[in-house]
């Protein structure tokens, strides 16, 4: 599976929005899609921490 240029993961996310959607959602859309392939790479490049780990941190606020 080849994986979508952001411009084609963009435009299909959009084409599935209502015609009568508004800007902030489009944004909204938009912002989310680079949230998620954002995070797609960082665990791709093994930027992640263990569930234990997490937990102490949290522990810690």
């Amino acid at each position: 599976m080849r994986a979508q240029t952001l411009k084609q993961e963009a435009l299909e996310s959009l084409q599935r929005l209502p015609e009568d959607v508004d800007i902030d959602e489009i944004m909204y859309r938009l912002y989310v899609i680079d949230k998620l392939r954002k995070s797609r790479e960082a665990v791709a490049q093994g930027h992640v921490i263990s569930h234990d780990d997490l937990m102490r941190e949290i522990e810690q606020w």
